[in-house]
This record gives C-alpha cells, sequence and structure tokens, in this order.
C-alpha cells in the first residue's frame, strides 16, 4: 500500500550513486519513480558505461543496509520504496567491460603512445613546425628571448645596496632596484643613485617609483652597463693640484 501512494503523481527520488567497478565514482542522480528499473539502468549506462544487459542493481538505506536486488527489469522504481538519499550500487557482470581493469580511475595503466623524433620531424602540423615557423618569419623574437636571458643572469648578481660604476663614464653610486620595469620597456633594469647629480629623476619614472634618492641622482640602466664591486665614493679634490 506505501508503494502505490509513494508512486502516485510524478515524484522523483535522489539516490546516492556507486559502481563496483569505478570506486572513485559516486554521483546523486534523481530518478522519477515511474521509471521502469530498465529505464534506470538505460540512465545509468550514459553516466557510468556499464551496458543494460551487463548491468545488476541493488538499494541499500542511507545507513547501508541491503533493502532489495532491483531485478525486474519490467517494474517501476517505486515498487521498492526508495527514499532520498538511499543508495542504487551498480554491479558489473562484464569481465570485458570498458569500466573493468582501472583504468578509466588510473590513467597511468593506459597503454601510451610513443613516437620516435625521426617520424615527428617528418609530420606536418606539429607544434614544433610551428615554433620553427615563428621563428623563420619573426628571429628577432628569438634573439630578444636570448638578450633577456642574458640580462637576468647579469642581474643575478646585482643587488640592491651595492656600491657600482655605471658605464659609459665611470659614473658611480649605489644600487636601488633590480627588476622589471613595465613603463620603460621590456627586459631587465637596475636602479641606480649616483653620489652626485648626474641623474634624470629621483625614483620615480613615467608615474611609478621604482625606488627613492635625492633629485637628479637616480638613472635607471640595463643590466650590461652596471659593474658592482669596490667603488667608492670619489674625493672631489682629488685631482686638484697642491
Amino acid at each position: 500500500m506505501g508503494s502505490r501512494l509513494q508512486m502516485q503523481g510524478d515524484e522523483s527520488v535522489l539516490l546516492r550513486v556507486t559502481h563496483s567497478n569505478l570506486k572513485s565514482f559516486c554521483a546523486d542522480v534523481h530518478f522519477s519513480l515511474q521509471m521502469t528499473i530498465e529505464a534506470v539502468k538505460e540512465k545509468l549506462w550514459k553516466k557510468c558505461g556499464t551496458s543494460v544487459d551487463s548491468m545488476c542493481l541493488e538499494l541499500s538505506d542511507d545507513m547501508g543496509a541491503k533493502i532489495s536486488g532491483l531485478s525486474d527489469n519490467l517494474r517501476p522504481l517505486g515498487f521498492y520504496s526508495p527514499q532520498d538519499g538511499f543508495r542504487l550500487h551498480v554491479i558489473d557482470l562484464d569481465p570485458s567491460s570498458v569500466t573493468s581493469g582501472g583504468w578509466l580511475e588510473d590513467t597511468s595503466l593506459v597503454e601510451k603512445y610513443n613516437i620516435s623524433e625521426e617520424a615527428y620531424d617528418k609530420r606536418d602540423g606539429t607544434f614544433r613546425k610551428f615554433k620553427e615557423k615563428l621563428t623563420h618569419q619573426n628571429p628577432s623574437a628569438n634573439e630578444t628571448k636570448i638578450s633577456d636571458n642574458h640580462m637576468e643572469k647579469l642581474c643575478a648578481n646585482i643587488k640592491v645596496g651595492d656600491r657600482c660604476q655605471v658605464e659609459p663614464g665611470e659614473k658611480r653610486g649605489v644600487v636601488k632596484f633590480v627588476g622589471q620595469a613595465e613603463t620603460l620597456g621590456p627586459g631587465f633594469w637596475v636602479g641606480v643613485q649616483y653620489d652626485e647629480p648626474l641623474g634624470k629623476h629621483d625614483g620615480m619614472v613615467k608615474g611609478t617609483r621604482y625606488f627613492d634618492s635625492l633629485p637628479l641622482h637616480g638613472a635607471m640602466i640595463r643590466p650590461d652597463k652596471v659593474k658592482v664591486g669596490d667603488y667608492p665614493e670619489r674625493d672631489p679634490f682629488e685631482e686638484e693640484e697642491i
């Protein structure tokens, strides 16, 4: 009597679906109580890959206790009085099923396709051919990349606080900034505060402050123009005659 009452109208139930072969498969699926068990299997086939003919269903309550096997394909689901939160377990009886062996869940079990370097080079439309084409069409892009890598390596030996000398002119100062400065252009830059007012700014360039220095003592220079080391401030009177 309870089953008939539950089947009235277009009622549905939310069941937790699990699978015998797919340990990580767990889905909450809505089913109409009017659906036949065969229709339930058809819906599950699209979700888990087990064929209808190889599928066996078991219904358990929300505590894990088995209620019944759903063996009669012509009976409606509501006949078994399922409730929200009950578990519908799919058992795949086909030993050669696509769900067997675990490879649907563990891709390391799948045999990988390998191709030799020689065979790959002979193929058209590969990513390698695309990169070669870009380099051929725009060789300056590759040269820019090499230059950026060189400048980055130079920056690795330049640290904020280092004493330095800038070429040309042998202007001396202290390193105040090392890194990229988008407002100036791509690549790497070194910010220097000169000992004398030989610069162009106070560390602010095009609205962006990269460091603080005295007015007209700041400069942004490419790393290959900067040498760090023992470069003390010059004595302004050292070259005067006595």
